[in-house]
């Protein structure tokens, strides 16, 4: 198998480590591919270049291994997501390059969308347990900005953080799985759209 960059940006090789990358990466290609459940551990291992039994040598079942793609995805995207909420002082901008940050990430890792929007249907929902772990973290990102906002006085008496929050976390999700189906040229509009409704600037 050719060592190209792997769709998790690691590198691939033969050793155990690269190899444990080498099926994750399959694992989310396949799934974004031909969904859940006809994600096979046999169609997985042949798209990782390797036999059935190999693959069980890393993963002990499917649900593991899905569960160990979840995790990878969400050790890649969430520290970036979080990093671009400290990059501006002013609570509008830092909500902003939080949309800014997952559009590049759906343009760098595509298959991102496809894949998380597979496994929260079918037998997937036993997945629930390492989504509701990257629902907290991004949900930890917007609070800390709502907690800003309150402090300066940017909400309205009485507005409930966490309600919020949840709204936030409802357009994040909302854009990954709008990415999974829309055109590219699409997409963007959409995004560009919802960060000036977010900024202040999409009405007069």
């Amino acid at each position: 198998m050719p060592t190209s960059p792997s769709l998790l940006g690691r590198p691939v090789g033969a050793n155990g480590e690269e190899t444990r990358r080498r099926i994750i990466d399959a694992t989310m290609r396949c799934v974004a591919e031909v969904g859940y459940e006809r994600a096979t551990i046999r169609e997985i291992a042949r798209k990782a270049d390797m036999t059935s039994g190999s693959l069980y040598h890393y993963f002990p079942n499917k649900t593991e291994l899905i569960k160990a793609t979840v995790d990878e995805w969400a050790e890649l995207t969430i520290p970036r997501i979080a990093a671009s909420a400290q990059r501006d002082a002013n609570f509008r901008d830092r909500l902003v390059a939080v949309f800014d940050e997952c559009d590049q990430l759906m343009q760098e890792y595509p298959l991102i969308a496809m894949f998380d929007r597979a496994i929260r249907v079918g037998s997937a929902r036993q997945l629930a347990e390492s989504r509701e772990t990257l629902f907290s973290s991004l949900r930890e990102v917007t609070l800390d900005i709502l907690r800003q906002a309150r402090r300066e006085g940017a909400l309205s008496r009485g507005t409930d953080l966490e309600s919020v929050a949840n709204s936030i976390y409802l357009v994040l999700q909302g854009m990954t799985d709008y990415a999974a189906t829309a055109e590219p040229d699409e997409y963007h509009a959409t995004v560009k759209a919802l960060k000036r409704l977010v900024s202040g600037t999409l009405f007069k």
